[in-house]
């Protein structure tokens, strides 16, 4: 069954150079699983139809919604709108729908606001005293691109692996996540491997497990901060 609601921004605010954290009210009886998405859009006269997918990063048992959403300022569109607004207004958005699901304990690959749907996940494992020995590869391009740092730190300890593409920094790894950087941190892959990112990195790392023998890994593209 399709169906819309509206729901006023709460709050709103960068937590990074161009990623947005919005909070918005959350309807009665709204229901959705770590790693979920639903259909955004503006509850202004010319947007309400140009919908985009976002991912939730708070919890299901959280009395709002909150995503993090990456903005381009040169570029045009939803994200772009939505970085306009302001406390009080309005977003439309759908039913939640599944898309980055947890299945076992496994190996977390993100890139920039990538880590999203991974945000849920683990704030839920966290919760339920499930986080066990899962483990994160997070990449940005600077430190100042880095998004929810302390708090995966906090939940996942000496398993929070930062790689900065850009800047060599005390704390952080430095250059891409690749085969060696996996194979050093981890050594002998059984575990799941959940991958969200740009296309690009999607492309690289089924590479990278083909050849480190894991070639069952659970994607999600992530372009913009929009699913596609």
């Amino acid at each position: 069954m399709n169906k819309n609601f509206i729901v006023k921004v709460l709050n709103i605010g960068y937590v990074s150079k161009d990623i947005l954290l919005v909070r918005t009210q959350k309807p009665e009886n709204y229901y959705f699983e770590p790693g979920g998405a639903v259909a955004i859009s503006i509850n202004k006269p010319g947007w309400e139809n140009k919908s985009r997918m976002f991912t939730f990063t708070n919890l299901n048992s959280d009395n709002f919604l909150e995503f993090a959403i990456k903005i381009y300022p040169e570029g045009r569109g939803v994200t772009l709108e939505i970085s306009k607004l302001k406390k009080g207004d309005e977003l439309i958005i759908g039913m939640p729908l599944g898309t980055m699901k947890y299945e076992t304990e496994g190996i977390f690959i993100a890139g920039g606001c990538g880590i999203a749907p991974f945000m849920a996940i683990f704030r839920d494992l966290y919760k339920h005293n499930k986080i066990g020995n899962n483990i994160l590869f997070y990449s940005n391009k600077t430190e100042k691109d880095v998004i929810f740092k302390e708090e995966l730190q906090k939940m996942l300890g000496d398993n929070a692996h930062f790689f900065l593409t850009r800047e060599k920094i005390e704390g952080y790894h430095y250059g891409r996540i690749d085969k060696e950087s996996i194979k050093k941190i981890v050594g002998t892959i059984n575990k799941q491997v959940y991958v969200c990112g740009p296309s690009e990195m999607i492309k690289n790392m089924n590479v990278i497990f083909h050849e480190l023998k894991k070639d069952k890994i659970i994607t999600e593209k992530r372009e913009n901060c929009e699913l596609i």
